[in-house]
């Protein structure tokens, strides 16, 4: 554990260290006040919550995220940097998770400098704070799916950019494949057993559970269970680098 708050403080750092950091977070929060109040119309709906708030951080991941985490092993890997990191007294696992908890908490960090627009809908009416806690604690909980799965693409390869593409398609499969459009698609196609398969599978649906406030053990465990599938894949192809 003291390896990984080393590397967590290191990470952590780095992302200050550069613009990284500083312009994911500026373009999140500019984002999210675009979706909420101009989009989402928030006052216009006359609904004292944080509904279209949330429903359009999906969306706003499927490309911040990936561009965030795009430089977690690619960088280390075109530098060089990866063959020193491997002969340091750390394993795979520690300097994996120490990326993870570092990008994570930066991420965190983007969604509670949102504050404003809970205490403006508070400010507007009396909404459900219990709701918004279980939404927050959603998003941040997608967040870390969508983070995982870019550093696992970011493990692959080299170029960022090839990183970047890569985590933007498979995290847009997730998103999209529990929209009703696939699944009005599939209808008819596919066993009722194999729509339902499919459907659990999203990130969406699992996520709009926790929007409206409902903090379901399964709907917890899927995105845990997500985040150690795609670590434990970067992680094993960070391995075969090492043997390499």
């Amino acid at each position: 554990m003291d390896m990984i708050k080393i590397l967590f403080k290191r990470e952590f750092s780095s992302f200050f260290a550069t613009p990284v950091a500083y312009v994911f977070i500026g373009i999140f929060l500019v984002l999210s006040g675009v979706f909420t109040f101009y989009f989402g119309n928030l006052y216009e709906r006359g609904q004292a919550d944080l509904a279209p708030f949330f429903n359009f951080h999906p969306w706003l991941y499927l490309f911040l995220v990936p561009a965030m985490a795009m430089r977690t092993w690619s960088e280390e890997r075109k530098s060089g940097s990866i063959e020193l990191l491997m002969t340091l007294p750390i394993t795979p696992l520690q300097a994996m998770l120490g990326k993870f908890l570092a990008a994570w908490a930066v991420l965190a960090l983007a969604l509670a400098l949102t504050f404003p627009l809970w205490i403006t809908v508070n400010y507007l009416g009396a909404p459900d704070n219990g709701v918004i806690i279980a939404s927050y604690l959603g998003s941040w909980l997608m967040a870390g799916a969508f983070l995982a799965i870019g550093m696992c693409m970011s493990a692959m390869t080299k170029s960022q950019v090839i990183a970047f593409i890569l985590s933007v398609v498979v995290c847009f499969i997730f998103v999209l494949i529990g929209t009703p459009m696939v699944l009005n698609a599939l209808k008819g196609i596919v066993p009722a057993v194999i729509l339902d398969a499919v459907a659990s599978l999203s990130f969406v649906s699992h996520f709009q559970t926790l929007v409206k406030g409902v903090i379901s053990l399964q709907d917890v465990l899927y995105f845990v269970i997500a985040i150690a599938v795609w670590l434990q894949a970067g992680l094993v192809l960070i391995q075969q680098k090492k043997a390499d």
